[in-house]
C-alpha cells in the first residue's frame, strides 16, 4: 500500500497538516507514505482545450511530479482546510488538471484509478460541520467519477495555529481513522462521515 498525502494549505504545519499526520501515525509499518504540500509544487492555471482539436500534452514538471505521484498511489489522501466552504485553491487547481489528465494520450487515467481509495481531512473553525458538507461533496463525486472507492472524511475544529492538538474528539477520530472498515459501519466520535468502503 502507498498513501499520498496531498496537503493544500497555503501554509506549511497548519491545523489540518496537523491531523493527517496524527491519523497517519496510526498506519502500519509497512504501509509508505509520501508527503506533497501543493504550495511546494505549483501548477499552472488549467486551461481546458478539449473543444480546441488539441490534445493535452504530456504534462512536465509540477504537473508531471503529481500525476506520477497521484498514479503510484493506492490511497490519495487530500488534506485541505475549509476555505470558503470547500477545498483551498491550490487543491482546486490539482483536481482541475485531472480534467487534462483524463485526455492526455497514453497515460489512462480513469481507468488507472479505478478501484484506488481517496480519503479526506479538513479542519474547520466553526462548530457546524455542516459547513465542510461543499468541501466533502467535491471530493467524494470525483471520487466517484473515477470510479474510486471512499475512504471517508475526518473533520476537526480549530482556528489558531496548533489548536487542533487540543481537539480530544478529533484527535481520537485520527487515531482510529485508517484502521479498515467495520462489518456494521458507524462513524467515529462523530467526525468521520463516511466509513472506508471495502
Amino acid at each position: 500500500m502507498r498513501f499520498l498525502f496531498l496537503l493544500g494549505s497555503s501554509r506549511s504545519g497548519g491545523n489540518t497538516e496537523l491531523l493527517a499526520r496524527r491519523a497517519a501515525a496510526s498506519l502500519p509499518a509497512g504501509v509508505e507514505q509520501r508527503w506533497l504540500h501543493l504550495a511546494d509544487h505549483p501548477l499552472t492555471p488549467f486551461r481546458d482545450i478539449r473543444h480546441d482539436e488539441q490534445r493535452h500534452p504530456q504534462p512536465t514538471g509540477n504537473e508531471g511530479l503529481l500525476l506520477a505521484e497521484t498514479l503510484a498511489a493506492t490511497d490519495l489522501v487530500i488534506a485541505s482546510p475549509l476555505y470558503w466552504y470547500s477545498v483551498s485553491a491550490a487543491t482546486k487547481l490539482y483536481l482541475d488538471h485531472w480534467s487534462g489528465w483524463l485526455r492526455t494520450p497514453g497515460v489512462d487515467f480513469r481507468q488507472r484509478m479505478r478501484g484506488r481509495r481517496m480519503w479526506a481531512i479538513s479542519v474547520l473553525s466553526n462548530e457546524d460541520e455542516a459547513q465542510a458538507d461543499p468541501l466533502v461533496a467535491t471530493l467524494r463525486l470525483s471520487a466517484d467519477y473515477l470510479d474510486m472507492r471512499w475512504g471517508g472524511v475526518l473533520l476537526g475544529h480549530a482556528n489558531r495555529p496548533g489548536e487542533v492538538l487540543h481537539d480530544t474528539v478529533a484527535l481520537r477520530a485520527a487515531d482510529a481513522f485508517f484502521a479498515p472498515a467495520q462489518p456494521e459501519p458507524a462513524a467515529r466520535d462523530g467526525r468521520v462521515a463516511e466509513p472506508a468502503s471495502c
